[in-house]
C-alpha cells in the first residue's frame, strides 16, 4: 500500500475472489489505548494479577481490537474511501496477546449488482497461521475512484507516572532479591504519606525500617492507615529535631545504612547530618532527581535542584561527580553529562557558561572521572539531537544526556517541577555526598514516589557495601 495516499477500489474493481490483507503487531500500549478509547477496562485486558489467574494465564487483547482491524482494512484499502459498512458478523476463536502479529484478510464472496453490495469473508490469523477471528462483512462499495492524502495523525503517548514508578520498584526489588534488606532510619514519619511509603518499601523487602519520632503520633498514623507495626522498631523521641539528631547518630554508628525523610523540613534533617562529622565525606553534599519523562527515551538525572543554592565551580565538580557515581550504580557505564546554561556558547557575561567550560576541561585533565561531559549546552540541544544538529553542535552528549547539571538550585527546582507537573514525568530523589544515601522526598510526594526514592536509596546502599565511591 502507498503510505502517503489512500486509494479505494470501486465496485467494478472487486470481482468475486478478489482479496487484500494488512498486517499488524499488537503491543501492550495498543491494549491500553483501546481500553482508554472504548472504556472497556475488563480486568482480563488491563489487570495482570487478575488475568494471570484466569484460563488465559495473562492479559489478552479485546476481541473487538481484531474487529477494528477488519474495519481498518475495509475503510482504508479494500474497498476503501466511500465504503458504507452495513453489517459485520464475527467469531472469536483464540486469544490475542501483546507481541502477536496478525494478518487481516478480506475476500469477496458475493456481489449484488443492483445495490452495489459486496459480501466479504474476513479472516484474522496470528503469526503461527492459526485463525483467531473469522466472520463476514457486508458493505456498499464506492462507484467513483477516490484518492486522498493519508491524514497526519497525532502521536499518542501512554504514560502512567504511578505505574512507571511501580515498574521501577519492581525491577529494583528483583535486582536486590536474595540480599539482606537495608536497615533504614525513617525520620519523623508522622503523616500518612511518609509512613505508608516506608512501610511499602518494607513489604517489598527493600528495607528494615527503624521509625524515629514521637511514638504516640506514629502509632496513631499507623492506626489510621490500618498498618500493623508489630515487630517494627520504633526509636521514640519527642519531636522532629530530636528525630533528625537520633537518625544521624544511628547512621554514623552504622546501625542504619540509609535514611528516609518523613514529615519534617529538609533543613532540619540536613542540619543534623551536616553537624555529624562521621557522616561527612570529602565531597559536597548534593541532591539528584531521577526522572522518567514520556518524551525522552531513557531515565534522566537532574542535579542539584534541592540543596545547593548557588554552587561554586569546585562545588559543581563534586555535584557532577556524585551524579556520575549514582548513574554508574544504576547501570550506565559512562554517563553523558550535559552542563546546562541559557546558551551553548561561552560568554564572559554568563558565569554558568564559564563554569561549564571549566568543568569540561577538569574532566579532560582527570579531575572529574567516570563520565563524558559537555557544556555549556542549552536545554533544547542537551535533550534533542535535532536541535543540536540545527545549531551545528557536534557532541556525543547533545541529544543523548544521562545527567543534566543545572547552574543553580532555582533553575533546577523549576525544571524538576515542570517535568513533574507539566510533562507527566515520574520521579524520585536522593541525597549524596554523605556516608549513607538519604531519600529526600517532598511533602507533596505521594506513596509511589516515596517508595521509589526508598528503592533508589536501598539500591545505592547495597552497592556501597562492596564499593563506596
Amino acid at each position: 500500500m502507498n503510505d502517503t495516499m489512500i486509494t479505494n477500489r470501486t465496485y467494478d474493481e472487486m470481482p468475486l475472489g478478489a482479496s487484500a490483507s494488512i498486517v499488524r503487531t499488537l503491543t501492550q500500549d495498543d491494549i491500553l489505548a483501546f481500553a482508554l478509547v472504548s472504556g472497556d477496562v475488563n480486568p482480563a485486558h488491563v489487570d495482570a494479577e487478575y488475568a494471570n489467574a484466569t484460563r488465559f494465564h495473562g492479559t489478552i487483547a479485546h476481541g473487538m481490537w481484531a474487529g477494528a482491524l477488519i474495519s481498518t482494512l475495509l475503510g482504508t484499502h479494500f474497498p476503501g474511501p466511500g465504503t458504507i459498512y452495513e453489517a459485520q458478523m464475527l467469531r472469536f476463536h483464540l486469544p490475542v496477546r501483546a507481541g502477536d502479529t496478525l494478518t487481516i484478510q478480506a475476500t469477496v464472496t458475493a456481489r449484488d449488482d443492483e445495490r452495489h453490495r459486496l459480501t466479504l469473508d474476513c479472516v484474522v490469523t496470528n503469526q503461527a497461521g492459526a485463525v483467531v477471528v473469522s466472520g463476514e462483512a457486508m458493505v456498499r462499495a464506492p462507484l467513483q475512484k477516490i484518492s486522498r492524502p493519508r491524514a497526519a495523525m497525532p502521536t499518542m503517548h501512554l504514560f502512567d507516572p504511578a505505574a512507571r514508578l511501580t515498574e521501577w520498584v519492581d525491577g529494583w526489588a528483583a535486582d536486590l532479591a536474595g540480599q539482606p534488606p537495608v536497615p533504614c532510619g525513617v525520620v519523623h514519619p508522622c503523616d500518612e504519606a511518609s509512613l505508608a511509603g516506608a512501610m511499602a518499601a518494607a513489604r517489598r523487602g527493600l528495607i528494615v525500617p527503624w521509625l524515629i519520632g514521637p511514638e504516640a503520633r506514629i502509632r496513631a498514623v499507623a492506626a489510621g492507615l490500618g498498618l500493623d507495626l508489630t515487630g517494627v522498631r520504633i526509636e521514640a523521641v519527642e519531636h522532629s529535631h530530636a528525630a533528625a539528631a537520633r537518625a544521624a547518630e544511628l547512621a554514623a554508628a552504622g546501625t542504619v545504612e540509609m535514611l528516609i525523610k518523613g514529615s519534617l523540613h529538609t533543613d532540619e534533617l540536613m542540619h543534623a547530618v551536616i553537624a555529624t562529622p562521621a557522616l561527612r565525606t570529602k565531597r559536597r553534599i548534593s541532591h539528584v532527581f531521577r526522572f522518567d519523562v514520556p518524551a525522552y527515551p531513557k531515565p534522566l538525572l537532574i542535579t542539584d535542584a534541592a540543596i545547593n543554592i548557588a554552587p561554586t565551580l569546585e562545588e559543581k565538580a563534586d555535584i557532577v561527580s556524585n551524579a556520575i557515581d549514582l548513574a554508574r550504580v544504576l547501570g550506565v557505564a559512562r554517563p553523558k553529562v550535559a552542563i546546562l546554561a541559557a546558551v551553548e556558547t561561552v560568554s564572559t557575561k554568563m558565569a554558568s557558561t564559564l563554569d561549564a567550560a571549566a568543568l569540561c576541561k577538569m574532566a579532560d585533565r582527570g579531575q572529574i572521572t567516570g563520565g563524558l561531559l559537555d557544556g555549556p549546552l542549552a536545554f533544547d540541544n542537551a535533550i534533542s539531537a535535532e536541535a543540536a544538529r540545527i545549531k551545528g553542535i557536534r557532541s556525543e552528549v547533545a541529544g543523548d544526556a544521562d545527567i543534566l547539571l543545572v547552574p543553580d538550585l532555582e533553575a533546577g527546582n523549576m525544571l524538576a517541577k515542570q517535568l513533574d507537573y507539566l510533562a507527566g514525568a515520574a520521579g524520585c530523589g536522593i541525597v549524596l555526598g554523605v556516608r549513607v544515601p538519604i531519600a529526600l522526598t517532598s511533602r507533596a510526594d505521594g506513596e509511589a514516589s516515596r517508595l521509589a526514592s526508598a528503592a533508589l536509596a536501598a539500591r545505592l546502599a547495597l552497592a556501597w557495601r562492596t564499593q563506596r565511591p
